[in-house]
């Protein structure tokens, strides 16, 4: 009974260039380490192995690259309108003065002065 393999696998040995391009077809947007592995035939878990052996070298940005932004001024805040039941009324020196809840205290401090006087 013979018990060997038969011809007995051989470790490829991958040169550096084609691991590294292995690598960075495996990492690019929409590709898959299994996909690039079938490509290449290579096992997928041999370019998980060079994925993690060259990491540091893919993460580094190779070039840098501007880009475009918009600078826009924030539109203006508009107050809500006033609903019924945001209003105060206020009767003084015979006249009636109706403020809506988006007024600024100090414009109400200017009209109720000047009404003051009157």
């Amino acid at each position: 009974m013979d018990t060997s393999l038969g011809e007995r696998r051989r470790n490829r040995l991958w040169p550096e260039g084609l691991k590294r391009e292995i690598v960075a077809a495996s990492l690019e947007p929409g590709s898959s380490a299994s996909l690039v592995a079938r490509r290449y035939d290579v096992n997928a878990n041999q370019v998980f192995a060079w994925r993690k052996r060259y990491a540091a070298e893919v993460a580094e940005p190779t070039e840098l690259r501007l880009m475009p932004v918009a600078v826009t001024p924030d539109p203006p805040a508009e107050p809500a309108p006033a609903r019924a039941d945001d209003l105060i009324e206020i009767e003084f020196g015979g006249y009636r003065l109706r403020i809506g809840s988006g007024v600024k205290a100090a414009t109400l401090r200017l009209v109720l002065d000047v009404l003051e006087r009157r």
